[in-house]
């Protein structure tokens, strides 16, 4: 109780105030509108006659913005004013409201526990890629999977990336095949912000997100600068160019052109294992995105992207197309192509616009071809993806729904050294999912989708989404759903082919199937006339099937098995945001996990995941943002890794891990802004902590015991950068 009294929000005697909201053309009460003191989270919403009462004024707030779905948004001054009655215009097409000022990274209004990483957050490290744009974000992390490939993963709730869904703009992408490098294919400077969802969220997205979504909104063709150009470099000699321009070519028609690519030819090995910490490669992306909007009923977006990367990793002395045998020198080679583009179009019925219809389509082609070592590994991935949504009411906003039908296409094709893998998908689905709002401080969301794969018959995925609030500064959110997925073991655990391990796979893999429940419990605050936030979370993710890559039961082989018996996460999370100063921001974070899986009969830890993460950001901003300077520290508890040595006659599973120590790493960065430009340097790993000898047996790479799989801390040392951004409004 002590802590929650320091942190309840200081209680002024002002007085609260009253209103009214209503359509200016008719008059008619609108219902569940959002009334919010201005640059704050302290909200609440009209009643069933349009009728609302709003908690005193934070000190020194005198505007409240009211805003409903298809309304243009007001901002009203009322200062002195008890009662005011507010006349909102209709608009045919949904807009959005930009306000200038901090916007709470937890967002208090959504149903589901979401998080936002905003622009400016983006620009706090140097986010070159994904990877690299959640480094000042406490609720995702992103681990390397091993010490040749490059390839990073991220996770959430303790659980491997696979299991959260990953969508652009909404739309379902960068599945499957894609994931081994999924994080290095969307440029930072493409992305506007980034919402991170935890549970299950949606069942208009499909039934895969299991642990979580990210969905990375892209830059908007109308919103973004005329012109923004991005130059990087490093201490490796690797130097990233990125370059957006966008283009008014009618009151209607907007579209943007984003190009990167990032280019690595300097052979490192700081750490003198004779292995290169980082490979080789180069990287070619483009991405156009289109956006027609008549201001009246119709919105159009279309985007393409096409993509071109390669790898080179091994040996210092590797060289591309060397024989891969003993005396010889190891070495690792992919080669990625990629095309995808989505449409997404909406009609929002005249008279009526709480209530829209609106088609979705995605496609893409993933080619890869790849060696580690003597073991090639090849195939392709054509995905398609359409999703049809109807919005309405019942009766009243009050009450709303959604409903419609999907259709998902996958065809796959793997070649693992000469054994090949296809599978066909092909899903149609249903969906609906009610939301009922009252007028003060409740939000419930229930949906339920039935799919028919054509593989495994029909799927059913019930999901559910509970929100109170306490009063506006005081939120409880529960969550409840179902997941189901189909793996691709191959390309979900890439890091094993780096290794002379033998793939096993065990005949009839089935489906992955879990339930996730949990919740999370937001506090904004004031203290000293700074604002705050307390946030804590728990989720609990059971899986009923899973597939088991056990790396416990022999140190010469990974095998791919069907979960027999228990698997499980147990997720704890409290984070504490403080504007301390008005030039000093801080967030600070203690998470617990406790995943485990049942391997070969015994129930164990699952490994590479400590139990215990503690995360610090401070964000130092001077008037105008002209000097920005942030700090970001991550530290890591123990955690348990397969052994290599041990002789599986000897001894039991349950000795097959050994425990590693607890490190930090802390990561930095200062800006200082012009007019126009932004010159920042920073560095990574600033304590250049690395893991010893991350390559077991890397002086023979051709021998049965190496393994450069075996990763838990970074293996790249200490990597100071610089950079350049420059931008036409």
């Amino acid at each position: 109780m002590t802590l929650f009294g320091l942190l309840l929000p200081l209680l002024g005697t002002a007085q609260s105030l009253a209103g009214r909201v209503v359509d200016a053309a008719n008059g008619t009460p609108l219902i569940g509108a959002s009334v919010i003191w201005l640059g704050t989270s302290q909200a609440t919403s009209t009643d069933a006659n349009g009728h609302f009462t709003l908690a005193p004024a934070p000190a020194g707030e005198t505007a409240v913005l009211i805003s409903y779905i298809g309304y243009k948004p007001d901002t009203v001054q009322v200062q002195g004013r008890p009662h005011i009655v507010v006349q909102l215009r209709s608009i045919t097409s949904i807009q959005e409201v930009t306000i200038t000022g901090k916007q709470d990274r937890y967002s208090a209004m959504t149903p589901t526990n979401s998080q936002i990483i905003t622009a400016k957050d983006l620009t706090k490290s140097a986010c070159c890629n994904l990877a690299e744009s959640f480094e000042t974000n406490a609720s995702v992390e992103v681990s390397t999977s091993d010490a040749v490939s490059g390839a990073k993963q991220i996770q959430m709730l303790g659980l491997d990336g696979a299991y959260t869904l990953m969508t652009t703009d909404n739309v379902p992408a960068l599945r499957g095949l894609a994931t081994p490098y999924r994080l290095n294919y969307l440029s930072g400077t493409y992305i506007d912000a980034i919402d991170i969802i935890k549970g299950t969220g949606s069942v208009l997205n499909g039934y895969e997100s299991i642990s979580g979504q990210v969905n990375v909104r892209l830059k908007d063709p109308e919103k973004t600068d005329r012109l923004h150009v991005n130059l990087y470099g490093n201490s490796l000699a690797k130097w990233d160019a990125n370059v957006n321009t966008s283009f008014t070519l009618t009151p209607k028609l907007s579209t943007v052109l984003m190009l990167h690519t990032d280019q690595l030819t300097n052979r490192v090995d700081n750490n003198n294992d004779g292995f290169l910490d980082l490979p080789l490669g180069k990287h070619y992306n483009v991405f156009n995105k289109w956006k027609y909007n008549t201001g009246k009923q119709w919105v159009a977006e279309i985007g393409v992207q096409a993509l071109r990367e390669t790898r080179i990793g091994g040996q210092v002395g590797y060289r591309s197309g060397m024989p891969q045998e003993e005396g010889s020198f190891y070495g690792t080679e992919s080669e990625t192509d990629r095309f995808s583009g989505f449409s997404k179009t909406s009609y929002t019925f005249k008279n009526k616009p709480y209530q829209s219809i609106g088609l979705i389509l995605s496609g893409a082609r993933h080619d890869f071809d790849s060696h580690y070592g003597s073991r090639t590994y090849n195939g392709y991935q054509n995905s398609g993806l359409a999703n049809l949504i109807f919005q309405s009411a019942f009766g009243n906003t009050a009450h709303t729904y959604k409903t419609g039908l999907s259709y998902q296409y996958e065809d796959f094709q793997e070649n693992l050294a000469g054994q090949r893998l296809k599978r066909q998908e092909r899903v149609p689905g249903a969906f609906f999912e009610y939301i009922y709002q009252n007028s003060t401080n409740l939000t419930l969301v229930g949906g339920v989708r039935a799919d028919h794969h054509n593989l495994y018959g029909w799927v059913y995925t019930p999901r559910f989404n509970v929100k109170y609030d306490f009063n506006p500064n005081s939120i409880l959110r529960l969550a409840a759903g179902k997941g189901f997925r189909v793996a691709n073991p191959i390309a979900e655990n890439v890091a094993s082919l780096i290794s002379n391990r033998a793939f096993y796979f065990q005949n009839n893999l089935q489906p992955e199937k879990a339930w996730n429940m949990g919740g999370s419990f937001t506090q904004y605050f004031e203290v000293g006339e700074r604002k705050g936030a307390f946030i804590t979370d728990y989720y609990y993710t059971t899986f009923q099937n899973q597939i088991v890559p056990d790396m416990y039961s022999s140190p010469y082989q990974v095998a791919f098995t069907n979960l027999n018996g228990r698997s499980f996460s147990k997720s704890f999370q409290a984070e504490l945001q403080y504007e301390l100063t008005s030039m000093l921001d801080v967030k600070a974070a203690y998470k617990y996990f406790d995943v485990r899986t049942t391997y070969n009969g015994e129930l164990l830890r699952r490994p590479f995941i400590p139990n215990h993460r503690a995360f610090l950001n401070l964000g130092f901003a001077t008037p105008f943002d002209k000097w920005r300077a942030d700090l970001t520290g991550q530290w890591f508890g123990k955690r348990p890794v397969p052994s290599m040595e041990h002789d599986m006659n000897e001894h039991e599973s349950s000795n097959m891990m050994r425990t590693v120590s607890p490190y930090a790493v802390f990561n930095g960065q200062i800006t200082r802004a012009f007019k126009r430009w932004e010159v920042y340097v920073g560095g990574e790993n600033l304590l250049d902590y690395k893991q010893k000898n991350p390559i077991i047996s890397a002086d023979r790479p051709f021998s049965q015991d190496f393994d450069a799989s075996m990763v838990w801390a970074p293996v790249i040392g200490r990597v100071i950068y610089a950079g350049m951004r420059f931008t036409l409004k």
